[in-house]
């Protein structure tokens, strides 16, 4: 029978302090809107929320989720960015609802990557209806794969009636689930999530500004999405990557730090950009990411049982980083929650326990998942025997 065993695997690792004193955590800032949440995507940890699992109106921040449907679809082949689409009368009736438009008309035949560039910059309604057509035959089959895949990634506060954001009865999620969904963005698609980047789109001779402000004021920002209805409010998910000095114990530059906030329901296009600043600046002067691992080293080597190899190689998939608040006086522990005893077959990414960072005093800082590191097979019939009696015996 399996049983969890429970060990200190790297005693400490000592954080970096300025004049040897401790420092006062830098408090997170007043923020005027409804909702909010500050992620950390190097560590995956949460630095401030206010909230953040509460349903509200998403408005545009929905195509988020319709752009990831389109995006997988682009990935499986269904779409190629240079096919030619038609427009749908239902399309070009989305200028009456009085939202954001690409101004596409059943006359035009945009390629799905000129419908990418309108959803994405100009926020474009009738984009994302065309899209959602093309890839599912109807918005309705269309909003359908977008609660399948919000359903798969377990986001519970969210429901989409719609591809476009415009309010509707049901139509919700949260700060929590939409940090999930523009993570996902980022993670999965690098090649589309660089188009967020972008400060205007021309199509048909009618260029639009992207209404993301920070791209124009703050060189680090690539991203991500605005929305706005009455119901709503001003809404803005934002991102920044800048370099950070690496903390870690194995001397290594830890290269680029990336922090991602969503802002729900504020008064102003100004004040959602500068409320969203303001998180990512106090993001990146509050917090220091820690490298305590890199994905190649492992973190323990136990035994296996019936494999070709007689140790396990475990760690953290694509290493390990904490968030801690910067001068902090103090240690981190790592533990490490593993089965016990492990028997072969192993894949590579294959979970067999837990890593768990904590404060000197036992706080809880993280918990990340822990992972063999390289593939052990299963060895012959003979080894699995003699395994199975020396296990036995014990």
């Amino acid at each position: 029978m399996n049983r969890l065993l429970t060990f200190l695997c790297a005693s400490v690792v000592a954080l970096a302090m300025a004049g040897g004193a401790a420092a006062q955590t830098l408090p997170a800032p007043e923020v005027n809107a409804k909702h909010y949440l500050v992620l950390d995507l190097t560590s995956n940890q949460t630095l401030a929320e206010r909230d953040a699992d509460t349903p509200a109106d998403p408005a545009s921040l929905t195509k988020l989720m319709s752009l990831y449907v389109v995006f997988t679809a682009i990935h499986e082949k269904k779409l190629a960015l240079d096919q030619k689409m038609s427009v749908s009368r239902r399309a070009w009736d989305e200028r009456k609802a009085g939202g954001s438009l690409m101004f596409i008309d059943t006359t035009m035949t945009p390629t799905v990557d000129e419908l990418l560039h309108g959803e994405i910059v100009q926020s474009g309604n009738d984009a994302a209806v065309a899209l959602a057509e093309g890839v599912a035959g109807s918005v309705e089959a269309f909003v359908g794969m977008m609660n399948r895949q919000a359903q798969a990634w377990g986001l519970k506060n969210t429901s989409f009636k719609n591809a476009t954001g415009l309010t509707e009865a049901g139509h919700k999620s949260s700060a929590r689930d939409l940090a999930t969904i523009a993570t996902h963005i980022i993670r999965d698609f690098p090649e589309f999530f660089k188009y967020y980047a972008l400060k205007e789109y021309k199509y048909n001779n009618i260029k639009q500004p992207n209404r993301n402000l920070l791209l124009w004021r703050d060189p680090t920002v690539d991203g991500l999405k605005t929305g706005y209805t009455d119901a709503a409010g001003y809404c803005l998910i934002a991102t920044a990557q800048r370099e950070f000095p690496n903390l870690g114990a194995d001397g290594k530059g830890a290269g680029p730090r990336r922090i991602l906030t969503v802002l729900l329901n504020t008064t102003s296009m100004e004040a959602r950009a500068n409320e969203s600043q303001k998180l990512l600046n106090w993001g990146f002067q509050a917090y220091d990411d820690v490298r305590l691992f890199d994905d190649t080293k492992p973190i323990v080597t136990p035994p296996i049982w019936k494999g070709k190899e007689n140790v396990a190689k475990l760690g953290a998939a694509g290493g390990l980083f904490v968030s801690v608040p910067k001068g902090e006086s103090g240690k981190l522990q790592t533990k490490v929650e593993r089965t016990d005893p492990l028997i072969a077959p192993l894949s590579k990414g294959q979970r067999v326990g837990t890593i768990k960072v904590t404060t000197a005093g036992g706080a809880p800082v993280i918990d990340v998942p822990l992972v063999a590191l390289e593939p052990v097979e299963q060895a012959g019939i003979f080894g699995r025997a003699w395994d199975a009696l020396r296990l036995w015996i014990k």
